[in-house]
């Protein structure tokens, strides 16, 4: 719930000013000793801070997991390994992906709603795709996935197009050569969020080729985000869609 949120509830009726006032100025960091979390984060953005646990010790992650799903029931985190799964499975709804990485504490699921489709190059960008795919679900985004439609074999993509002709937000990931999201920026009206991928050869290095041919897309409407940082991807696009149904509805 965000400040609109509960600016709207108290107009109602449906908060008092009391709570209203414990939201607004009550703790915004809650200091963990190794870590301080934003709990305002929600409230500002509309969306709970999530958690990056690469680098993070199991025992780190379980307890920055007990403290945001204290405040608000659920909590995404990315780049996650099966020990940090461990040491979390005990929380009610929480789930682990091995391919995308994704970790997250859901114990009752959300509406999902709009249409954001996610589209991978080859099935090497499967990983990425997923991330930011599941991303968008945990987020509220109803995900369409359409992988391995790459350039090479361009009737691929083109088998599938009517998938994107309703699609709010697009997000499209490829390796190599990171031609996909020009394609799809050229015949979908949506705007597509271009994931680069460490995917490729010597001379892609690491990612950076494709990043920089999706800097210097020709298509309208095509922005790009970090290499493998299918999160960041999945994110914006749930951002777009939701942005989206809220016009929709007045």
């Amino acid at each position: 719930m965000n400040v609109d949120s509960l600016l709207e509830d108290f107009r109602q009726g449906r908060l008092e000013a009391e709570e209203l006032k414990r939201q607004l100025l009550g703790p915004s960091i809650a200091d963990a000793g190794f870590a301080r979390l934003d709990h305002h984060r929600l409230l500002r953005k509309g969306q709970a801070e999530v958690v990056f646990c690469q680098g993070k010790t199991p025992q780190h992650v379980a307890a920055i997991f007990a403290e945001l799903a204290a405040r608000t029931g659920r909590v995404l985190g990315t780049r996650a390994d099966a020990a940090h799964f461990e040491a979390v499975r005990h929380m009610p709804g929480s789930d682990y992906d091995p391919l995308s990485r994704v970790l997250c504490v859901a114990p009752a699921p959300v509406a999902l709603v709009g249409k954001v489709v996610v589209v991978s190059a080859g099935t090497a960008d499967i990983p990425v795709a997923e991330e930011a795919a599941r991303t968008a679900e945990y987020l509220g985004s109803q995900v369409l996935r359409r992988f391995d439609c790459g350039v090479a074999g361009i009737h691929r993509f083109l088998s599938v197009l009517d998938d994107f002709l309703d699609a709010r937000a697009v997000v499209a990931v490829a390796g190599m050569d990171g031609a996909l999201p020009s394609v799809v920026g050229g015949l979908v009206a949506a705007p597509v969020i271009a994931v680069p991928t460490s995917v490729g050869y010597g001379a892609s290095f690491g990612g950076l080729a494709a990043l920089l041919t999706m800097l210097n897309s020709c298509a309208s409407g095509v922005s790009v985000v970090n290499i493998d940082n299918g999160f960041g991807a999945g994110y914006m696009a749930h951002v777009i869609n939701a942005q989206c149904e809220a016009a929709r509805k007045g």
